[in-house]
C-alpha cells in the first residue's frame, strides 16, 4: 500500500506455498472477512500505474523528504539519511527528557504535530517520527514555525 501511495490501507500481497497460505487463510477468516471491495479495486488501478507515475510520486516525496531533514536539523534530531519509506525518524537530542515532551514542546510553542515515537513501543522512545504525507508546503510552514520557536527560547 505504501508503494502506492495509499499509506494507511493496509493493502498487501501473499505469495507462499500452499500449506503456508491454508494456515493464512485459518486465522484470517477468525479475524476479518476480507479487504472493502472499492480499497481493493483502488490497489488494482495502482499496480496498473506506469513508470512516469512512480517517477513522479519518488520526485514528490524526494522534495518532501529535504524539507523532514530541516525540522529534523531545526529540532537539533540525528537521523539516518539512508532511510527509506514514508516516514524520517529522528533520534532527540540527549538533553530532551523524551520524545513525548519534546513533541509537546512543538505542539504547544510551535503549533506543530509531530509523531513521538514512544506510541510505536519501547524502541521507539528517544526518538520522533515526520510524516512525508503532508504536502511540502505545509511542512515548509511547520519549518517555519519551529524556527520561530527555536528563536524565542
Amino acid at each position: 500500500s505504501k508503494s502506492h501511495n495509499m499509506a494507511g490501507w493496509r493493502v498487501g500481497m501473499l505469495a507462499s506455498n500452499p500449506t503456508f497460505i491454508n494456515w493464512i487463510l485459518k486465522v484470517k477468516s477468525n479475524i476479518d472477512s476480507g479487504q472493502f471491495k472499492p480499497l481493493m479495486l483502488a490497489a488494482v488501478k495502482g499496480l496498473e500505474a506506469d513508470k512516469d507515475w512512480y517517477d513522479e510520486v519518488n520526485a514528490t516525496y524526494a522534495s518532501r523528504r529535504k524539507v523532514a531533514e530541516e525540522i529534523m536539523s531545526a529540532l537539533k534530531c540525528t537521523f539516518d539519511p539512508r532511510q527509506k519509506g514514508l516516514f524520517l525518524w529522528g533520534r532527540i537530542p540527549d538533553d530532551e527528557a523524551s520524545s513525548e515532551s519534546l513533541a509537546d514542546r512543538v505542539l504547544y510553542a510551535g503549533r506543530v504535530f509531530i509523531t513521538p515515537g514512544f506510541i510505536f513501543g519501547s524502541n521507539g522512545d528517544r526518538y520522533i517520527r515526520i510524516s512525508l504525507c503532508a504536502t511540502e508546503d505545509n511542512m515548509r510552514k511547520a519549518l517555519d514555525r519551529i524556527n520561530k520557536m527555536n528563536n524565542k527560547q
